[in-house]
């Protein structure tokens, strides 16, 4: 049976401020307090930035230093990245992903190959090339409830999440939204895609038209019934059992920000790989 007060904490907790979240996930192995902040350079929209960013140089119990890139419209995601050789040449090394809902949070580490140019003086500049390589989830940890996953069976876990969702965000890609729509929030990519992936789950007015036809299979999965037809019509083959067994709702409830950022993952690296400008501000 699941801790009623765990689900009331989780309530609270993830429909508050993602900071919450990054304490009762990256405190419990002493990162949060591992790390110092040594400086902060940040950059805006308003100021003619791509996105509002922030890029913070700290400095680890042992002296070393590094670079994290953060952007406010993805909260749940950092770049770090080494410190810049005396050419300014720098290595974007890892994306750190911490995010979750009522369920519980998911937090790894993934190793990427990136390069670019970082200078800090009275300002930073910093440009990076688009091209950056995501490689592998390294290292991770898991809460479901009061349950945490950690290990060999969190990493497994964790990486076979990430080609599910690798797999849905290609196939988004491909899928044509109406012309005039724009999506340019969590929230609105949440209200666009949610009646596509799931039309058994909406009210009637949000199905997309002629989601059910007459013959459609139907399958029951822990009191939902999928209708099948519809996956084989919409969806790409490999994601007709991710659907239909409800893993894909699972998914969905539990990391949609991970979903979000990985369909939003070229949109990332384009803004990126402008020159940007930043400004010292007090850490």
């Amino acid at each position: 049976m699941k801790n009623p007060v765990f689900l009331i904490f989780f309530v609270l907790m993830f429909g508050g401020c993602i900071s919450v979240m990054e304490k009762a996930g990256r405190a419990v192995d002493g990162s949060a307090s591992a790390e110092k902040k040594v400086s902060v350079y940040r950059a805006s929209i308003k100021d003619g930035a791509a996105q509002d960013l922030a890029v913070t140089v700290i400095k680890n119990k042992t002296g070393e230093q590094s670079v994290l890139i953060t952007l406010d419209k993805f909260p749940m995601i950092r770049l770090r990245g080494s410190m810049p050789d005396e050419n300014g040449a720098f290595s974007l090394n890892s994306i750190e992903y911490l995010s979750g809902s009522v369920h519980g949070w998911n937090e790894y580490s993934m190793d990427i190959l990136g390069t670019g140019s970082l200078f800090f003086g009275e300002t930073c500049v910093l440009e990076i090339n688009d091209e950056i390589e995501q490689i592998q989830i390294s290292s991770g940890r898991i809460q479901r409830y009061d349950n945490r996953i950690t290990g060999a069976e969190a990493l497994t876990s964790l990486r076979n999440r990430n080609e599910r969702i690798i797999a849905t965000t290609a196939w988004m890609a491909a899928f044509d939204p109406p012309e005039k729509q724009s999506i340019k929030d969590i929230e609105g990519f949440e209200t666009f895609w949610e009646p596509v992936l799931f039309p058994e789950l909406v009210s009637k007015k949000k199905r997309p038209s002629g989601w059910a036809q007459e013959g459609d299979a139907f399958v029951k999965i822990e009191d939902i019934r999928w209708n099948t037809s519809y996956t084989e019509r919409t969806f790409s083959e490999e994601l007709h059992i991710v659907r239909n067994s409800g893993t894909m709702l699972r998914d969905w409830e539990e990391t949609l920000s991970w979903i979000y950022f990985t369909y939003e993952w070229e949109n990332i690296k384009k803004a990126l790989s402008q020159k940007i400008t930043l400004q010292s501000v007090k850490k």
